[in-house]
């Protein structure tokens, strides 16, 4: 079974993802994967899939046409809108989408990233063990590169049976961390302030990482530390040598040189970057236990 899709529109930083590869960062190769792992689970499951692999895209939307073929195709993330030839279909949702229909989706009211799955696979080779777009490395998805529009994809393989999941709202409430590996570098000062005090996510925010606006000037001129580059992490909260504080995300470098105070929790990485620009934080610290816990309880 199969089906050819045709990219009608789609907005930047769409991309093919999968879980991740994990085997590459000794090569200096980022893990990609989904920038909201539950919500690409979610979407896959609404789809049946019995592929790895799925569509990310942003708040500019996306418009598809099956040129070839039925496929079955689920879809979520944060609040956005979609359409099936015209006609209002649910968000979060799935359907059968015949030869000649159109899905079109546009942004809501939150969130940044969203996702498609097919009842198949996405046919694109697989590179260092996973199909999932790095466009810093160049490898992975259509080419190592964004979707762009009259991007076609083949869908293969059959699909499962599907099943419905509860949708997700947006949640604000303080995201939590573990102290970081440099945490005892900052004042006991500075790490109080550092979770008694509200961030804004800026505007400069991709796949690599979320700057954010310090308004209570938290690290102002207290970071200016000098460090061996070392492995970092998604979920790092590095702070650049001007005070600015920068989360990593899925697309991290490598190494970094720049202390971090943090390490936001696995858990509650996807809803963070679902933060629009200007949306306010606030962190609040965890055990690794309760992370753990927290991280088990999802997996559910």
């Amino acid at each position: 079974m199969s089906a050819r899709l045709k990219l009608l529109r789609c907005g930047p930083l769409t991309t093919i993802q999968d879980a991740g590869r994990y085997n590459g960062l000794r090569h200096g190769v980022s893990a990609s994967g989904p920038m909201d792992a539950g919500a690409f689970a979610r979407a896959g499951i609404l789809a049946g899939t019995s592929g790895t692999t799925g569509i990310e895209f942003t708040t500019g939307g996306i418009a598809l046409k099956s040129v070839e073929g039925t496929v079955r195709i689920g879809w979520s993330g944060g609040d956005f809108r979609a359409a099936v030839d015209g006609v209002a279909v649910p968000w979060s949702s799935g359907a059968d989408l015949q030869p000649g229909s159109v899905l079109e989706i546009a942004a809501g009211a939150w969130g940044n990233f969203g996702y498609l799955r097919f009842s198949g696979e996405i046919d694109v080779p697989a590179l260092m063990g996973s199909r999932a777009t790095s466009m810093r490395a160049r490898i992975g998805g259509l080419d190592g590169r964004a979707l762009r529009q009259e991007d076609e994809l083949t869908i293969v393989g059959a699909g499962l049976e599907r099943q419905t999941v509860d949708a997700v709202d947006q949640d604000l409430s303080p995201v939590r961390f573990i102290w970081g590996i440099h945490a005892e570098q900052f004042t006991k000062d500075v790490r109080q302030r550092f979770v008694n005090s509200s961030f804004f996510v800026t505007a400069a925010m991709d796949r690599m990482g979320f700057r954010l606006k310090d308004a209570g000037n938290v690290f102002e001129g207290k970071s200016s530390l000098s460090l061996v580059s070392e492995p970092v992490l998604p979920g790092d909260v590095q702070i650049l040598g001007d005070g600015t504080p920068i989360v990593l995300m899925r697309d991290h470098q490598p190494t970094g040189g720049y202390p971090r105070i943090a390490t936001v929790i696995r858990a509650d990485l996807d809803r963070l970057a679902q933060m629009r620009p200007g949306t306010e934080l606030a962190f609040t610290s965890v055990t690794v236990e309760h992370a753990q816990a927290l991280w088990r309880s999802r997996q559910k």
